[in-house]
């Protein structure tokens, strides 16, 4: 574990006050734990120890002590160390330590030692400061547990306090604090001039340089950001004393810039202000009226630098010290003061600090503090308008953090709060100066009014947007000061106070309620305060919409007259008040304010649309159609969208035709009310192109009428299900072109898209108008079901007539996915897509993940993804089937000659590099969508296939590695998502939910999916997993990451090995799928030729084998998988219980296969010693390198998932509302080749079922609605179930199959003695049987796969060793060997057809029966039982061997027919006729006997490479024919099915002895004596069986030998080497010799030729 106070532990300790502070921290104990050790780091804040002589030639004797341990160090280090130590200011042994620690960094991040322990410096003090600020926020916030905030409050307390606990500890900190941020500005002030001075000498700096003084600048302000937080938050845990602003103030005093680092003092003074300024009882009078003395002395040399923020500093501490001022009893409080002096005192002051530009700075303040490239242009106008007194923050500034946000929000929220309250004199004055002042002027334009109250309620509409919770103080309590002000601030408005006023109110109706409350206060019929009296001269929505009904009459009529509808002092003339400069703004507000409310609150949005009075949407139209403003026309068009909140059907087809009609030059054709007459007549210009000209020519305009487009482009709320409709009415536009939105999508995506964003120069206006266009384009693409298409093709419900479009066609043609993509294939709509998709990932990192940078990014990532989803559909269907039935009307766009969205990838290729780069930001969406891109990206074809290098050549690089490789950004994105892959034991805490895990998860599925494209060629996944890539081939970089162990492979690693928790007592899915996934990619690795050597060498360096067999768990019934027993009825239909087991199950098939694989690579390189490690981890105890021995589950403990039974099969129930549905179409193939139901598909085919059957009216009631969507659910639970069980099943398969091949492998490889292989045999047997036997009848492929493994053990064991003895031992591998041949057997007659498990069996039997004929000493008690067991097992089983003997497969006939004989001979001996009879009546002898007729002709007839296995097949036949023939009853049954009559008939013996068969075979005339042998020992078993008194056999015997005598002489003459061909030249005939000179004598053949000889020898002696 790392040091206390190291970086490594400061950041723990930091994540863990996160995790605290947003409720997601498990163990607080650790948090408290690490809080108490590294409190004495905490105290030292910034503290350094300084460089010094003493410690720099402590230095120079070449020994330094690092972690307690002594290291030499060289020159060269020595150097550098001094170096550092002059770069930061830092004593010169610290600047070694510092060095030394930062050696791993420097491998981590690619930088020189020195840049990266500057790194590590700033980075460890960053932390410091933030752990100390998270403490202090912790400590104040009332809003969390009370003891915990207790704690944290002791924390705080020895924090700041010495051990001795004095009061002035508090001050003493802050003081530390303040000195260390004017260090730090010292310090910022050191760099500039540093960078100052290199380039006014005119030297090039070196880039790496650049990046670290940058570095160190970004991180010095946050440093003193921090700081500022830290005193603020210090200030509100203690009593402040007054003293403390002493130093603050003269600080202060001599800041003469406005920037983020005069910013970071606000809180801190803010906090001082409120605390001494708020009369709550913990400060006493005198020392507010020190405070003020201090703040505001009375010399005139107390100016600031910055007269605007002393302004605003005086204004914030009047308004909280008037409160001391305000009560009854402040006359007695004060004593002999002049209360009305002061007063007067302070308001003088007030107003001097106004002109002076008090509320411009706080205006500034609050829009600078939280800008994130949001800021409304037309908002901004107004602040433009108003801000004249103070400066603005530089673009360039450094952004703050969201807590410093909120935490100056909050100050500035106090100071608002105050000034209500304890000064409404001057607020009311200020009301009455302007409102004379525009009395008084009678040219508006040419007076400088100050509009005070103005910028007082834009303060509060900037301070409090977006801040919903705190936005309630103004409608909660309808007798606050609050309240009361919106009340007194809506009344007697002029243009501009109008306009501020709608901004306050838009900032404050944040969220529904808030915007609800917002729009009862401007219902025309609201209360005042009091709840009395109606509210007068008000702002209210009805004279919201007669202001804009003046207007858009206005914008008709030029010129006319018309009365004000506003209250102004005095009676301006219409004239002038339309030629206010402020009218505009005033109308962009009562819009932006409509936009708001309608957006926030459906009673405002519904109450507005259905306003008889007033037409909301023609007026709209109306007042676009006059001669207004771009911004105008902008806010309108955000009115617009704003009504299309959850839209419903028929308004968003009333939007489109009215938008359509003002396009072509219209109005909306409905009645517009009291706005008939500012209807005016359709211009001709003001129609179509023109129009759109317009729209396009500026930001504003055409960022809102896209952001329209893209809210009437989605799909209606209530028809989501399907998305089977267009967004709009299907005959939109007929009445003038082709009907459709097509010449919107061309403006949006062509006009707006394509050429309009690569033009504007402001780059945060550009990111804006980029995002709101990838999002119309992203809507356009992703609400197009393609699936309608499939189904079309391939269910049987009729899509035409289900879907809500009139026809599928209509559908496909007219939906903007068509058109969208069109214009993706355009040069310049590519141009500008791949543009939005290109950040400095600087800038992305620093960015937050809700501004414009990061949204517009990962937009334009997931609308390539859409692409490259759908192009194929496009391009195949959709595509020519609008070019067919497009008319001539429709317009082209240009594309360049690209075929598919890849070959324009390949003009862009550093995308790649760009996506790689944000996958190792801190955003959880873009990392995510950038490597959904990259994947697809990389197992693209087009993109992957080697690229072209000269005229007739082919490099073998891959495109995608070839860009990585450029450069080294190959080396750049592997660190990057290295360092998001790195195993942190807080994850295991957090749980799948965190960033930081779904990150993981992404990146390891990325790196599974590229590797499973191909396994031969190198990929991206190889680069970035830490390998090179040459050409074909892969390889380590010698001092690369991969040698290093610092790459992306070694943090995959690591989770494969480490990332479990053992302390829960059941298997947690996300964990296991995250280790499966990890090992996932090792396995791909090491199985793949092109990595496994370098892969299986790195494994095995870290004992990956033994520490996973380490942390093998043996499982059961009784195991948790998620919470969930496989027998709980909901295990196959939760979330994650059924995938947790298949993961479990995927990482035993990977232990199996590696395991398998050590072994047979070390057996090839004979390393004895590993493999006796291994094979002992294999049966239970693991040896460490050390030596010392562990316990772990052996090999036969973790045949456990054999136990996890998965229940009985899953059946479909039939449901009436589907049972004339396919849902075949609705399967697919997963990477095992396994088909499981596709659910989506399924729902998407339910969907449209239901959609048919309401358009047939067949669910008109609410109880067929239900009783359909009941049965829907039984469906997909169903589906779901059976998936969940086949990958169960396929799982279990799988692994029994690896656990089975490392058994043989064992068999293979394993140096065991003879005892120890039978003991080891036995045992597996013992694990296996008892499956066997269950499978047999359940599951016969797995059983197949146990009888091999049995066949094999039963091969591998001797049974001549002395286990099988006499004695208990002896038993009990008897009964183990009896029980396989008992099992063996039923698995021969089992239901099924699964030929391998006969095969086996039949082997299994052969060799048990065999062995037992070994053991010579129980085999007669074995016999007997091996008959009773034959005998049980039934007519069954003999039917089975005797079909397989007959008709079976290749690979079973012999050894059904061999076991049979065994039978036989097993029966003969125990004089058993049980089997002949069998025969008999099966008439299987006569079948056998009659086949050997056809014997020449099989052999004749069969291809070369199957006569060895036909003649095995008639030895095996004639084997059993002969062992039947053993007895009497055999032969005789033999004899009479006519054996010599076949015989005769097959003709084998009248073939020519010296020719043979005619078969293709070197070795024929061999292998044709031996099949006359094989026949010759049936009929002499015949003849001697039945005996020589059966003068019928011997008869036929004879007959034989006479038929056949010129064979039979020719056999013996070659025996008997008489003639030119000797018998050793074809083969041995000594056993065919032996069977005819059998065959001669017991058929007495000479005898009777003899006698039949005789007679002609006499007579011709006696002639």
């Amino acid at each position: 574990m790392a040091e206390p106070g190291s970086l490594e532990r400061l950041r723990d300790l930091h994540e863990d006050l996160l995790a605290v502070g947003e409720a997601r921290l498990p163990n607080i104990d650790r948090l408290l734990y690490e809080l108490e050790t590294h409190l004495d780091e905490l105290r030292k804040l910034l503290d350094k120890p300084p460089r010094s002589t003493r410690n720099r030639e402590e230095l120079s004797k070449g020994e330094i002590n690092f972690e307690n341990e002594p290291y030499k160090i060289n020159k060269e280090f020595e150097l550098s160390a001094l170096q550092l130590a002059d770069t930061l200011d830092l004593d010169e042994l610290e600047s070694a330590r510092l060095l030394m620690a930062s050696q791993i960094d420097a491998e981590t991040l690619d930088r020189d030692v020195m840049e990266s322990a500057i790194v590590r410096f700033h980075e460890k003090r960053q932390y410091l400061l933030e752990c100390i600020r998270l403490a202090l926020k912790q400590s104040i916030d009332t809003e969390i547990d009370q003891s915990l905030r207790a704690t944290f409050q002791a924390v705080v307390h020895e924090l700041v306090h010495p051990s001795e606990g004095s009061e002035s500890s508090f001050t003493a900190f802050s003081e530390r604090c303040l000195r260390a941020m004017v260090e730090i500005v010292n310090w910022l002030k050191q760099l500039a001039k540093k960078a100052e001075g290199i380039s006014v000498l005119g030297q090039s700096q070196p880039p790496a340089l650049s990046e670290v003084m940058e570095y160190q600048r970004i991180s010095l302000i946050r440093q003193h950001e921090s700081l500022g937080s830290i005193l603020a938050y210090l200030t509100k845990a203690k009593a402040p004393r007054v003293e403390e602003l002493k130093p603050l103030l003269l600080i202060l005093k001599d800041v003469d810039t406005y920037n983020s680092i005069l910013i970071h003092y606000v809180p801190y003074m803010g906090a001082l202000i409120s605390h001494f300024g708020t009369s709550n009882g913990a400060v006493k009078l005198a020392e507010a009226r020190m405070f003020n003395q201090m703040l505001i002395p009375n010399s005139s040399s107390s100016n600031w630098g910055l007269r605007c923020f002393q302004a605003a500093t005086r204004v914030w501490w009047v308004s909280e010290y008037s409160g001391w001022f305000t009560g009854s009893s402040e006359d007695t409080a004060l004593g002999g003061i002049d209360i009305s002096k002061e007063a007067a005192e302070r308001s003088s002051l007030f107003n001097k600090a106004l002109d002076d530009g008090a509320f411009d700075f706080l205006m500034s303040l609050s829009v600078d503090v939280k800008y994130q490239g949001w800021e409304d242009p037309i908002r901004h106008r107004l602040r433009s308008w108003l801000q004249t007194k103070a400066p603005y923050l530089p673009e360039d500034a450094e952004r703050f953090s969201e807590d410093f946000q909120m935490l100056v929000a909050e100050q500035i929220e106090s100071f608002i709060d105050a000034f209500i309250g304890n000064m409404p004199d001057s607020l009311r004055q200020l009301r009455i100066q302007e409102d004379e002042q525009r009395l008084l002027t009678s040219e508006p334009r040419t007076f400088q009014h100050t509009h005070e109250l103005e910028k007082f309620l834009v303060i509060i509409s900037y301070v409090y947007e977006h801040r919903t919770d705190a936005a309630q103080a103004f409608w909660t309590d309808s007798e606050s000061n609050l309240f009361g002000f919106l009340h007194w601030a809506a009344k007697r408005q002029t243009t501009p106070r109008a306009s501020a006023f709608c901004e306050m109110l838009i900032s404050i109706s944040s969220g529904v309620e808030n915007a609800t409350a917002a729009h009862k206060f401007l219902l025309d019929d609201g209360l005042a305060a009091s709840g009395k009296l109606r509210r007068t001269n008000s702002l209210n929505w009805n004279q919201l919409f007669a202001e804009l009904q003046y207007f858009a009459t206005k914008s008709g009529e030029r010129p006319a007259t018309s009365q004000s509808l506003m209250y102004t002092v005095g009676k301006p003339t219409s004239a002038q008040r339309d030629s206010e400069p402020e009218t505009q703004m005033m109308l962009e507000s009562y819009l932006r304010l409509i936009a708001h409310l309608c957006y926030e609150s459906s009673d405002a949005r519904d109450q507005l649309l259905e306003q008889a009075e007033f037409h909301l949407v023609d007026l709209i139209f109306v007042l676009c159609s006059g001669g207004i403003p771009s911004r105008i026309r902008a806010c309108s068009f955000k009115v617009l969208q704003s009504l299309l909140q959850n839209k419903s059907r028929l308004l968003g087809e009333s939007i489109w035709t009215s938008i359509d009609t003002w396009m072509s030059g219209g109005i909306s054709g409905a009645n517009l009310g009291a706005l008939k007459h500012a209807q005016a007549a359709p211009t001709p210009a003001w129609t179509g192109e023109t129009i759109f000209e317009t729209i396009a020519s500026g930001f504003e305009e055409s960022n809102a009428f896209v952001g329209l487009l893209q809210s009437l482009v989605a799909p209606y709320a209530d028809e989501l299900e399907l998305c089977d409709t267009l967004p709009f009415p299907e005959n939109v536009g007929s009445a003038t072109r082709m009907p459709g939105i097509e010449m919107y999508v061309d403006f949006a995506v062509g006009r707006v898209f394509g050429l309009k964003s690569p033009e504007i120069q402001m780059k945060s206006q550009q990111r804006i108008l980029r995002l709101t266009c990838l999002d119309f384009i992203y809507t356009s693409l992703s609400t197009f079901n393609e699936d309608l298409i499939i189904l079309a093709n391939k269910s049987n419900i009729p899509v035409d007539s289900a879907i809500r479009t009139s026809t599928l066609a209509v559908y496909a043609q007219l939906h903007p996915f068509s058109r969208t993509m069109e214009w993706l294939f355009n040069e310049k709509v590519l141009s500008a897509l791949f543009a939005a998709a290109h950040e400095d990932v600087t800038e992305v990192n620093a960015a937050s993940p809700d501004s414009v940078l990061i949204l517009g990014l990962l937009r334009s990532i997931e609308v390539m993804n859409l692409v490259l989803d759908l192009q194929s559909t496009y391009l195949d269907i959709i595509g020519p089937l609008v070019k067919l039935k497009g008319s001539n009307r429709r317009s082209l766009i240009a594309n360049p000659a690209i075929a598919f969205f890849e070959d324009a990838v390949l003009n862009q290729l550093n995308l790649v590099v760009d996506l790689g780069l944000y996958c190792g930001t801190a955003h959880q969406n873009l990392t995510i969508g950038s490597l959904q891109l990259l994947q697809k990206l990389a197992s693209s074809r087009r993109l992957a296939i080697p690229s072209s290098t000269k005229f007739g050549q082919r490099s073998e690089q891959n495109k995608l590695i070839g860009v990585l490789e450029m450069n080294h950004e190959s080396d750049r994105v592997s660190r990057a998502l290295s360092s998001q892959t790195q195993v942190n034991h807080k994850d295991l805490e957090l749980g799948p939910e965190t960033s930081a895990y779904v990150i993981k998860a992404s990146i390891i599925a990325f790196l599974n999916s590229c590797l499973s494209t191909t396994s031969h060629q190198p990929t991206i996944a190889h680069l970035l997993l830490g390998f090179s890539c040459q050409g074909s081939m892969i390889e380590v970089v010698p001092d690369g990451l991969f040698a290093n162990s610092r790459s992306l492979f070694h943090a995959v690693l690591q989770i494969a090995l480490f990332f479990q928790d053992e302390n829960t007592d059941s298997f947690l899915g996300w964990m296991l799928r995250l280790r499966c996934s990890a090992i996932g990619v090792l396995g791909k690795l090491w199985k793949a030729p092109l990595s496994s050597v370098y892969t299986l060498t790195e494994l095995r360096s870290h004992d990956y084998l033994f520490n996973q067999f380490v942390q093998q768990s043996v499982v059961n019934t009784e195991t948790l998988w998620d919470g969930y027993k496989i027998y709980d009825p909901e295990f196959l239909i939760t979330e994650h219980a059924a995938p947790c087991l298949v993961d479990f199950l995927s990482q035993r098939i990977f232990l199996f296969e590696y395991a398998a694989a050590e072994l047979r690579l070390i057996a090839q390189q004979q390393s004895p010693t590993l493999k006796d490690r291994i094979l002992s981890t294999l049966l239970g105890s693991t040896v460490t390198p050390e030596g010392d021995q562990i316990s772990n589950a052996s090999i036969f403990d973790l045949s456990d998932f054999l136990e996890l039974e998965l229940g009985e099969a899953i059946v479909q129930p039939v449901h009436p509302f589907f049972a004339d549905i396919d849902f075949t179409i609705c399967t697919k193939e997963d990477t095992d080749g396994v088909l499981y139901s596709d659910i989506p598909s399924i729902e998407e085919l339910l969907a449209l079922r239901r959609s048919d059957l309401r358009s047939q009216g067949k669910l008109s009631s609410p109880l067929e609605e239900q009783n359909f969507n009941s049965e829907a659910q039984i469906l997909l639970l169903t589906a779901l179930a059976k998936n969940r069980r086949t990958a169960l099943q396929n799982k279990r398969s799988q692994a029994l199959k690896t656990w089975v091949q490392l058994i043989f492998i064992i068999l293979s490889s394993a140096d065991f003695s003879s005892n120890t292989w039978t003991t080891f045999i036995l045992q597996v047997l013992q694990v296996t049987l008892p499956k066997l036997e269950k499978y047999s009848l359940e599951n016969a492929e797995e059983a197949a796969e146990l009888a091999r493994l049995s066949d094999a053990l039963i091969h591998k064991l001797d049974f001549t060793s002395s286990a099988f003895e006499k004695g208990r031992a002896g038993d009990v591998a008897n009964d183990v060997l009896f029980q396989l041949f008992r099992v063996s057997l039923r698995c021969i007659h089992a239901p099924g057809e699964i030929i391998d498990l006969r095969k086996y069996s039949y082997s299994t039997c052969l060799r048990y029966l065999a062995g037992m004929a070994e053991a010579t000493k129980s085999g007669a008690v074995l016999r007997r039982y091996s008959t009773q067991t034959i005998q049980t097992s039934g007519d069954r089983l003999i039917d089975v061997l005797c079909d397989d003997c007959l008709s079976g497969s290749e690979s079973c006939r012999v050894s059904a027919l061999l076991l049979l004989g065994v039978f036989v001979s097993i029966a003969n001996l125990e004089e058993s006729s049980y089997l002949t009879e069998y025969f008999n009546r099966l008439n299987f002898i006569g079948i056998l006997v009659d086949s050997i007729k056809s014997i020449p002709l099989d052999l004749r007839e069969a291809q070369p490479n199957d006569i060895i296995t036909l003649l095995d097949y008639y030895h095996a036949k004639l084997s059993l024919l002969l062992r039947i023939s053993q007895t009497r009853p055999g032969a005789t049954l033999v004899f009479n099915a006519g054996l010599f009559q076949s015989v005769q008939a097959s003709e084998l013996f009248s073939v020519d002895p010296d020719m043979g068969v005619e078969i293709e075979n070197p070795d024929s005339l061999q292998r044709f004596y031996d099949l006359l042998r094989s026949v010759l020992r049936v009929i002499n078993a015949v003849v001697l069986s039945r005996g020589p008194q059966n003068t019928q056999t011997v008869k036929l015997a004879q007959q034989f030998v006479t038929t056949n005598r010129a064979s039979i002489v020719a056999v013996l003459k070659r025996h008997a080497k008489i003639g030119g061909v000797h018998a050793n030249s074809s083969g041995d005939l000594d056993d065919l010799v032996d069977c005819y000179v059998l065959l001669l004598t017991t058929s007495k053949f000479l005898e009777l030729d003899e006698q039949a000889a005789m007679p002609r020898s006499s007579g011709m002696l006696f002639t």
